[in-house]
């Protein structure tokens, strides 16, 4: 029986048409559906099937969209291979993918998630509005060149790294003029860069009130032990207890997101397979990047 970890996408992944087949087919994802939309207080699935694209795309759609769509092909794969499920000794998400890990491993319910989930895509779409900010990805150069450049683009606004994702793929965030800046020097030194589609600076102070706004909500969601370790973000350590899964979600908004580290620390805890569950498949392309012949299998929304 292999050791196997499940893995969830974060914001980035969401794209018009998701979920669609899955709600067409899987009365279950019908369903989960239905209950986001009481929830919410509106047709989240028409967006996901229909957008606009510009709507999608806005923090406080996309957020709860990616998790119902992730938990929809969880769903799926339950349907389809429920023996999977007993080999499963860890998860971790990416990010906004790390409420959906939670809800996996049993800590929060799915209405409970999605409330919070709300809330977190709100208070960052706030932060983002209050301070034009961006995000990019930076590839072909190692961590220690990339932190180089964020520290020289940081004198003309804030500039951090925000994601350390694989070997030569390091995401930074700041101001625009600091953004225009790293893109000139990352480019004289050869690097591509790609600016991503989200609203502002995640994972930096930036997102400040956000954060006080996270803890506010979470005080009021009850959370159980982990049936099984949720892999945090902040500190790329296995973690089953309620209180410290719980502020470890409010430091993450602020904090760079360690999926590189989090993914060697699978691997050496003897994970041999994984699943990436949920939109698109950029997960795969990043463990690929650690140890190209992964075995990584996809269950797509």
């Amino acid at each position: 029986m292999a050791k196997t970890a499940f893995l969830f996408p974060g914001q980035g992944a969401q794209h018009v048409g998701m979920a669609k087949q899955l709600v067409e087919t899987l009365p279950a994802a019908r369903q989960l559906f239905d209950e986001a939309n009481d929830v919410l207080g509106f047709d989240l699935y028409n967006v996901c099937v229909h957008g606009p694209a510009e709507r999608l795309n806005a923090t406080d759609i996309s957020q709860p969209a990616i998790f119902v769509a992730s938990m929809c092909a969880l769903a799926q794969l339950k349907h389809d291979e429920p023996d999977v499920f007993h080999e499963v000794t860890a998860t971790a998400g990416l990010s906004l993918g790390e409420y959906t890990s939670l809800v996996f491993a049993g800590v929060m319910s799915f209405s409970d998630a999605l409330i919070v989930v709300q809330h977190r895509g709100q208070a960052m779409q706030a932060a983002a509005e209050a301070t034009p900010s961006g995000m990019i990805s930076v590839l072909g150069l190692d961590l220690a060149q990339v932190e180089e450049l964020a520290c020289e683009a940081s004198m003309v606004g804030t500039m951090q790294v925000a994601n350390r994702l694989c070997p030569g793929n390091i995401v930074v965030s700041g101001v625009m003029a600091a953004c225009d800046k790293l893109v000139s020097l990352a480019e004289s030194k050869g690097a591509r860069t790609v600016r991503l589609s989200v609203a502002g600076a995640f994972h930096t102070d930036i997102m400040k009130p956000a954060d006080a706004k996270l803890a506010a909500v979470l005080r009021n969601i009850d959370f159980q032990p982990a049936r099984l370790p949720v892999w945090s973000n902040v500190d790329a350590q296995p973690h089953t207890d309620p209180d410290e899964l719980k502020q470890l979600l409010v430091q993450q908004v602020l904090s760079p997101v360690l999926w590189e580290e989090s993914m060697r620390q699978l691997l050496d805890a003897g994970i041999e397979r994984f699943y990436e569950i949920g939109p698109g498949r950029v997960l795969a392309g990043l463990i690929k990047r650690v140890l190209r012949k992964v075995d990584i299998r996809n269950i797509s929304a």
